[in-house]
C-alpha cells in the first residue's frame, strides 16, 4: 500500500481518481490548490460563479468528495507561485508577440513541481491527478513512458510533454485507461457529488471574460501601443490597436477592410508591426522549438522520425526532429507536409505511435 496525494480540483476526474486509488488499497490524501483568488467578496462571487478550477465552489466540492470517501483534505495556497509561474508568464508571452498555453505552464510548475514536492515532503509516495494519459514503466529499458490516453477525444498527453523520468516515477494517472463516459458512469455508481458536474472550458484566471482585456489591464503603459499593419509586400494597409490583441491565424477583429479574407501571419514586436496576408501564406513546413524536453532524457544527434502536434487540438503531422543544441535545448522540426498557423509560444509535441517523446515551445 502506498500513500498518494491526489490533486483535487473539485471536478469529476480528480474525484474518481481519489476513489479508485482507495479501492486499490492506497492511503489517499486530497489536496486542493488555491491558485487564484480575488481581492473582495463581490469579485470572489463572480469568480466562483464562473466555475473556475480554483474557485471557492470548486474547493468546497473537493472537500465534499473527500468527506464522502473518508480521506483527509487540505487546501493549500499556491497563489504566489501561480502568479509568478503562470499569470506573469502568460502576460509576458503576449507582450513578446507570442501565444502561450497557460495550462502547460500550470502543469510544469504548479502541479508537477510545487505540488509534487509538497506531496513528497508530506511523506507521500506518489502524486495522482485526473489527467487522461498513461504512465507505463518499461522493464526492458528501465524507463517510464508517457502514453496517450485510451480515450482519444480526452487525451491530455500533449500538456504533459515536459515531464521527466524522475517525475514520472512519482506520478499516477488512474484515468488513462478509461473514457470520459466511463469516468462519469463510475463516479455516479459510487455516488460521488461531482459525477454530473460540467467541465470548465475557460482559462481559469480569466473565467468568463476576454483574455485581451485581462492582459491589457496587467501590461505597463505603452505595451499595447498601436502600430502599422502591413502586407507581405511591405505596404501599410491599416493600424493595429496593440500586438497583444492578435495571434497567428486570426481573421476576425484585425481592423482592416479587405476585398478578400485576410489573416494574421506574423507579430513583430521589434517594430510593433502586424503582418497580414492570405490563408495560403499561413502554411509552412520548417520551424524551430526551444526549451525542448526529451522524456527519456536522451538527446539523439540523428534526426528522429515523429508525428508532431503544433497545438492541443491540431491533427498530427509526420516529420523529423533534429537536435540543434543540447545546451540551449533547441531543435528544428521538418514536416512532410505544410501545416497551418504554426504559432510562436504554443507547444510542439513529438509522438511515436502512442508514446510521447517530448516537446518544446515554438519560437
Amino acid at each position: 500500500m502506498a500513500t498518494v496525494v491526489v490533486a483535487m480540483s473539485g471536478g469529476v476526474d480528480s474525484s474518481l481518481t481519489a476513489a479508485l486509488l482507495i479501492e486499490q488499497g492506497h492511503e489517499v490524501i486530497g489536496i486542493n490548490m488555491r491558485l487564484h483568488g480575488s481581492s473582495n467578496a463581490e469579485e470572489e462571487q463572480n469568480y466562483s460563479l464562473n466555475k473556475s478550477c480554483c474557485s471557492i465552489v470548486e474547493l468546497e466540492d473537493a472537500r465534499r468528495v473527500c468527506q464522502q470517501i473518508d480521506v483527509p483534505f487540505y487546501a493549500m495556497n499556491f497563489e504566489k507561485e501561480f502568479r509568478q509561474s503562470v499569470i506573469e508568464y502568460f502576460v509576458k508571452e503576449y507582450q513578446r508577440g507570442r501565444t502561450p498555453n497557460p495550462c502547460i505552464a500550470c502543469n510544469a510548475f504548479l502541479k508537477f513541481r510545487f505540488l509534487l514536492d509538497k506531496a513528497l515532503a508530506l511523506g507521500a509516495d506518489y502524486l495522482a491527478t485526473g489527467h487522461y494519459a498513461r504512465n507505463v514503466f518499461d522493464p526492458n529499458t528501465q524507463q517510464y513512458k508517457l502514453l496517450r490516453a485510451v480515450d482519444a477525444s480526452k487525451d491530455q498527453s500533449y500538456v504533459l510533454y515536459m515531464l521527466t523520468q524522475k517525475q514520472l516515477s512519482r506520478i499516477l494517472f488512474p484515468l488513462g485507461e478509461y473514457t470520459k463516459t466511463q469516468t462519469r458512469q463510475m463516479a455516479a455508481q459510487r455516488g460521488l457529488a461531482t459525477a454530473a458536474k460540467p467541465e470548465s472550458q475557460d482559462i481559469c484566471f480569466v473565467a468568463g471574460g476576454d483574455y485581451r482585456d485581462y492582459i491589457k489591464s496587467r501590461l505597463s503603459e505603452g505595451a499595447t501601443t498601436p502600430g502599422p499593419i502591413i502586407n507581405l509586400s511591405g505596404e501599410v494597409i491599416g493600424q493595429h490597436n496593440g500586438l497583444p490583441n492578435y495571434t497567428i491565424g486570426q481573421r476576425k477583429g484585425i481592423g482592416i477592410y479587405a476585398s478578400k479574407p485576410t489573416y494574421v501571419l506574423k507579430v513583430v514586436k521589434e517594430s510593433n508591426t502586424l503582418v497580414v496576408g492570405d490563408d495560403r501564406d499561413l502554411f509552412q513546413r520548417e520551424f524551430e522549438v526551444e526549451n525542448v524536453n526529451w522524456i527519456n532524457g536522451e538527446w539523439s544527434e540523428q534526426p528522429v522520425p515523429a508525428t508532431v502536434k503544433i497545438r492541443y487540438k491540431a491533427r498530427e503531422a509526420s516529420g523529423t526532429v533534429q537536435l540543434l543544441d543540447s545546451v540551449t535545448r533547441k531543435a528544428r522540426l521538418m514536416l512532410d507536409s505544410p501545416q497551418r498557423a504554426i504559432t510562436p509560444g504554443q507547444a510542439a509535441v513529438f509522438y511515436q505511435g502512442d508514446e510521447v517523446l517530448g516537446g518544446g515551445v515554438i519560437c
